[in-house]
């Protein structure tokens, strides 16, 4: 091939790559669209807050059971709620980095639902500083949450307050690289419609859906998933679905061929949680995803 026609041929290629297409035609390859696998700190949790776990050692585990990212709650960092200083944030970035592992998002804790101006002032306020924080850690995605309110009907002000909330953050996170995830807590909003709405109506590119596979609502998960997959930025995908009011688990064949022909391509961070050894369980689920990518 001449020098020239293969620099075009090239470069459409690179093109193509970062190009996001529609769902896979049939009989097409499915790992086309491939995700990147990430290792959910929360998984750790005990492990980091009350056994002494550090932060170089979790990325350490990471890197050795083959994740390259890890999506590093802001719980963990010294010193939350309160944000930390830049030398505290590039240290970890430093560390993370000697061990091969990049940032696929952080998380904080708010609720958007509370009553009052000044306490939701605080609230919004809270998760700009993450915001910022994020930026500095290299972290493309910050997990927030609705709030612990009961959700009324599709009146209620209380809606139009957390979409104003998340709206006002996903326009600040738009300025620092951010963008904004909403997680699917079974908190405030339950039904997968009432997920989309918000979502639609926030109506920001920064914005988007941290699909929580534990927490969705419907006698069957995964027709929930699949509605809510085009509107996921990042996922924390569990060992196990709701299943109306029992948790059971996960068929993951049929979970990675939806995520598959769903073209999602981003970041799948895994989650553990309950009993049992945490490296044992986040080993056994990586490789029961790892089949199916």
């Amino acid at each position: 091939m001449r020098r020239r026609s293969f620099i075009r041929a090239s470069s459409l290629a690179v093109v193509g790559a970062g190009v996001r297409k529609g769902p896979p035609e049939e009989g097409r390859i499915l790992s086309t669209y491939c995700p990147t696998l990430s290792l959910n700190a929360y998984s750790f949790n005990n492990a980091l807050l009350n056994e002494g776990m550090s932060l170089e050692q979790l990325f350490q585990f990471a890197a050795e059971t083959g994740f390259t990212a890890v999506d590093l709650t802001a719980y963990y960092i010294p010193g939350y709620p309160e944000a930390p200083s830049d030398e505290l944030l590039y240290e970890i970035k430093r560390k993370a980095f000697r061990k091969g592992i990049s940032f696929s998002g952080t998380g904080v804790r708010n609720d958007f639902t509370v009553k009052g101006p000044e306490k939701l002032a605080r609230e919004i306020e809270h998760v700009k500083e993450w915001i910022i924080a994020a930026s500095k850690l290299g972290a493309p995605n910050i997990r927030v949450f609705d709030g612990k309110a009961e959700a009324g009907g599709p009146a209620d002000p209380i809606r139009k307050q957390v979409v104003d909330a998340f709206r006002e953050c996903a326009l600040f996170g738009s300025r620092y690289g951010v963008n904004v995830a909403f997680q699917n807590h079974h908190d405030f909003l339950v039904n997968t419609g009432d997920i989309i709405d918000i979502i639609k109506k926030v109506d920001s590119d920064w914005f988007g859906l941290m699909l929580d596979t534990g927490s969705v609502s419907g006698s069957d998960p995964y027709l929930e998933i699949e509605k809510l997959i085009p509107y996921a930025v990042s996922w924390q995908l569990k060992e196990k679905v709701r299943s109306g009011a029992d948790m059971v688990p996960v068929d993951f064949p049929r979970l990675m061929a939806l995520i598959h022909r769903g073209a999602y391509q981003g970041f799948l961070p895994l989650e553990t949680l309950g009993e049992g050894d945490p490296k044992e369980k986040v080993e056994s689920l990586f490789r029961s995803v790892s089949k199916y990518m």
